[in-house]
């Protein structure tokens, strides 16, 4: 398929970050772009406001005439859709009956890339922070990247950047020069990608529901790992774990045996400070104004990217200084000296560890108080007694029901599930109609916010009341 020849390009699930993007870079194409997602977000309503037709029922009737009525021109019609969709959904089914073109998202962005240097960044924790700040090395460098990211970076407001010779490239005489992709390990969508480089971050068990047994999800990044066309960059500890067939370049926060590690790290203001050290110099005063342990881990995979492309340390240490981070990845909304609330996208085990650390790290000696909306019935089945370890860590615990997202309840798992198997004493579960005035009425030091659901729909009238209330 000729993705230039296409006319019309159909989403289904267009309000996901990752088909969001792409319905971005078509529109930018000159395509005509249109869509239907189950609900309306913050995102869908962007989406709508760049010019994009995207409707909130499922019937055939709201497909746009210009697709359904032109079954002649269908070879330049392209319906991309998520695994959310279920089999059954009506539009889908028309789609399948009558002969469309139907792609998931990962193989349309796999042919978009096909041709371009991509940087692929893939694992199960931090690899939009990871992109995000490759793409904004890049940008600063001035190599004119285009990047496909899996949240929302705060330094330009957007999932989607894209070349400036997108002229060039809708007159079909060229591709990207670099193209910077988060890879998916979801439903294994990362092996549509062949990247030229790549970083796999971590490699823990998630997703089991798709591979069954996490030594699948090992065999999966494997297989990754062997498309990589040139560089490879794992973390130090899970090299046993990728049989990528190849050398791999290592990075680590604290081993030292590793091609790039850090050492000197301090906390000064709210802010790291650290040393990297490459197989050739020490990048020596960096600083990073994302908190957590984690991120000082992320921007050295970065670095070891950077190095790879030859990019002068001036330049990483101005990208560095200015990068802004990811919404809901330890995203600030309120910061005093006598309370701050951050919200996180974490909603896997190792993610709300990782960042109810990074906070208790931050402001030792104060009160951490959590709110947590577990993601999917079958990872809370399947990871709960790592989840309850987790928001044990926390001082106070708020659990809020179970987003279903595209599952249906599994007999037995509820909140309450997680909450018998903490130790805290601490620990409650809190309806949505109650979770404003929940948190409203107690003395809080640091809120945190944590999951992947619709929790973030209650950042804004969380933000508000506390700001009433101090």
């Amino acid at each position: 398929m000729d993705l230039h020849k296409l006319k019309h390009i159909y989403f289904l699930g267009i309000g996901g970050i990752g088909m969001s993007a792409l319905a971005r870079y078509f529109k930018a194409m000159g395509k005509e772009v249109s869509g239907y997602d189950k609900t309306s977000t913050k995102l869908t309503d962007e989406l709508i406001a760049e010019g994009i037709d995207i409707h909130f029922e499922d019937h055939i009737s709201n497909i746009p005439s210009s697709i359904k009525e032109l079954p002649y021109a269908i070879n330049s019609i392209l319906i991309v859709y998520t695994p959310a969709v279920p089999i059954d959904h009506s539009e889908y089914v028309f789609f399948n009956l009558n002969g469309f073109n139907i792609k998931k998202r990962a193989e349309v962005l796999g042919m978009i890339t096909e041709t371009a240097h991509t940087v692929a960044v893939a694992g199960t924790h931090g690899k939009t922070t990871t992109s995000s700040l490759i793409a904004h090395i890049f940008l600063t460098a001035g190599l004119d990247p285009s990047a496909f990211l899996g949240g929302i970076t705060q330094n330009y407001n957007t999932n989607l950047l894209l070349s400036s010779n997108l002229k060039a490239i809708k007159n079909h005489s060229t591709t990207p020069n670099v193209i910077v992709v988060e890879a998916d390990e979801y439903d294994r969508s990362f092996l549509t990608l062949h990247p030229e480089m790549a970083v796999i971050t971590s490699v823990d068990a998630d997703h089991l529901d798709i591979y069954g047994d996490k030594k699948f999800v090992e065999e999966s990044y494997s297989l990754f790992a062997r498309q990589v066309r040139s560089k490879l960059i794992l973390k130090k500890n899970i090299v046993s774990k990728v049989d990528s067939g190849k050398q791999a370049i290592t990075y680590s926060v604290n081993d030292d045996t590793a091609d790039f590690f850090a050492q000197e790290i301090k906390i000064e203001n709210g802010a790291y400070h650290y040393e990297i050290v490459t197989p050739t110099t020490i990048f020596s005063n960096m600083t990073l104004g994302l908190p957590g342990l984690h991120n000082v881990e992320n921007s050295i995979a970065a670095v070891a990217i950077a190095c790879q492309m030859n990019i002068q340390e001036e330049i990483i240490r101005k990208a560095f200084a200015s990068f802004r981070g990811v919404r809901r990845r330890f995203d600030y909304h309120i910061k005093t000296d006598k309370l701050v609330y951050i919200d996180d996208y974490a909603h896997h085990p190792e993610e709300l560890k990782a960042t109810i650390s990074s906070v208790k790290e931050m402001y030792p000696g104060k009160k951490i108080t959590g709110v947590f909306q577990p993601h999917l019935f079958s990872r809370t089945r399947d990871f709960a007694d790592d989840f309850a370890r987790s928001l044990d860590l926390l001082d106070e615990c708020i659990l809020m029901e179970i987003y279903p997202a595209r599952e249906l309840p599994i007999e037995g798992v509820t909140s309450q599930l997680l909450l018998d198997k903490m130790r805290s004493t601490h620990k409650t579960i809190c309806q949505k109609t109650d979770l404003v005035k929940e948190i409203s009425s107690r003395q809080l030091d640091v809120l945190i916010t944590l999951g992947a659901g619709d929790i973030d729909t209650f950042v804004d009238p969380i933000t508000k009341a506390l700001n009433s209330k101090n």
